[in-house]
């Protein structure tokens, strides 16, 4: 896992959250298989990163601990990217969970294997009463060999500016918004670097 403070500019923060303005976003609600994975997660947004600032965006991220990473998997037939925006208000939160949404089918074929999963942060502020943090958890197995519980080891504020990396599969979630954010956005584009296979 790595967190590096000060990855964006204030001048790149800023052409980002212009680009998010002119996104067209779609509310928790309005994604019933996302809502289904997540419910009681409030109602944050998820909108596509358009076609000027996907490659700006992407071009920051060549960096060569993820080319080496993905690389190291055997029998790569395609590489691919998946980001979005996303927006939480007051009120929302994303529960617990691994980032492995392998078993769907997409276009006929197994979906992508996530390998590394990348959260970066463009709100103008943050207070850290304002909640919102990422939460990265360690799998333990009680000495019983009972089943698997969770442990946290990092709880990372969401810092204007910020990027935070980590291998999938591993557990986290985001803690709520607090409503003393007020009209405060927590605006951050995340997703993963992926791999397909034979």
């Amino acid at each position: 896992m790595a967190v590096v403070e000060n990855f964006w500019s204030p001048e790149e923060r800023q052409f980002f959250r212009e680009k998010m303005n002119q996104a067209s976003w779609k509310s928790l609600s309005d994604l019933p298989h996302v809502r289904e994975d997540f419910p009681n997660s409030g109602n944050w947004a998820k909108a596509d990163i358009g076609p000027e600032e996907g490659p700006r965006f992407l071009s920051r991220l060549q960096l060569p601990c993820i080319r080496d990473y993905i690389e190291s998997f055997p029998n790569i037939i395609g590489r691919h990217v998946g980001f979005s925006y996303y927006s939480y208000a007051a009120g929302d939160c994303l529960l617990t969970h691994d980032d492995t949404d392998q078993g769907r089918v997409v276009q006929g074929r197994r979906a992508p294997q996530r390998r590394i999963a990348v959260v970066t942060y463009f709100h103008e502020e943050w207070q850290p009463d304002w909640g919102g943090e990422l939460i990265i958890y360690e799998r333990r197995t009680d000495r019983s060999g009972g089943q698997a519980n969770l442990t946290p080891t990092h709880c990372i504020e969401p810092r204007p500016g910020s990027l935070v990396m980590f291998t999938v599969p591993r557990f986290h979630r985001v803690c709520r918004v607090d409503f003393t954010a007020g009209q405060h956005r927590r605006l951050s584009i995340a997703g993963w670097f992926m791999t397909e296979h034979d």
